[in-house]
């Protein structure tokens, strides 16, 4: 009769548990891979919708697919030159994932918004029927980085849109760039001023005329920390080390 007691006894046995468990842990990683990539790719397309007033209340999944494939077109582009990349599959390109591939990216400049690396290609997203642009955005907050899009419209300038997916920052003061009473600030606020330079920011005090105030946003009350963190990351995206480039390019073809 076996010996439960022994060291080796019980040591094999957990090893035994162990080994099983883990197997049925991978097994389900692998069987459940397909419906996360799903499920992200849905998110993203949902977030992307959503930033241009495209997203209905209660879509379904079918629906949101629907909404994408009929309205968005995506871009791949290298974020030096603005121009279109070759030889990539637009379809199946990630940012997140090639900024961190050191073959795919590089160590970013010192800049504000606590961006660390740049991957040498980005996506964008056009929606079709009026060329307005859509920029993925990232930068440090309060607590953590904040990811999210900006909706540009066709002439590269006036802003349509702004939302994050994704963040830490404390529910009712940072968290409030969640808040959709701020978000509906941003349509017609512009981005760049008369010259060209980067003029969009998010301040203290009363902006709500878009006509006295064309380049500024109210800041989120008691979060004055996140507030820059919005502003710092604008800047780093629409200048040159972001979509500048890009920008540029864009705004000769439509004048």
């Amino acid at each position: 009769m076996v010996d439960k007691t022994k060291t080796g006894y019980i040591v094999g046995f957990a090893a035994l548990v162990c080994g099983v468990f883990g197997t049925v842990v991978a097994m389900a990683a692998v069987q459940l891979k397909p419906l996360q990539v799903e499920n992200k790719t849905l998110d993203q397309q949902k977030q992307v919708l959503s930033v241009v007033g495209l997203l209905e209340d209660g879509a379904s999944k079918d629906a949101i697919k629907q909404a994408y494939a009929t309205n968005i077109e995506e871009v791949v582009i290298d974020l030096k030159t603005g121009k279109p990349a070759e030889g990539v599959d637009v379809a199946s390109f990630d940012q997140q994932k090639a900024k961190k591939d050191p073959a795919r990216s590089a160590k970013a400049p010192t800049n504000s918004a606590k961006v660390l690396r740049l991957p040498h290609k980005a996506k964008v997203y056009k929606v079709k029927q009026d060329g307005t642009l859509i920029l993925p955005i990232e930068g440090y907050g309060l607590w953590s980085t904040l990811y999210g899009f900006l909706a540009l419209e066709a002439d590269g300038t006036t802003i349509k849109g702004i939302t994050y997916y994704d963040h830490t920052e404390t529910p009712g003061l940072g968290g409030e760039v969640d808040n959709p009473l701020w978000k509906q600030q941003w349509p017609g606020r512009k981005a760049f001023d008369d010259k060209g330079e980067i003029a969009i920011k998010v301040s203290k005090g009363d902006h709500s005329d878009k006509q006295k105030h064309p380049y500024t946003v109210d800041a989120l009350s008691g979060a004055t920390i996140t507030s820059n963190g919005v502003t710092n990351m604008l800047h780093f995206w629409l200048g040159e080390h972001g979509f500048g480039p890009y920008l540029a390019g864009h705004s000769k073809g439509h004048k």
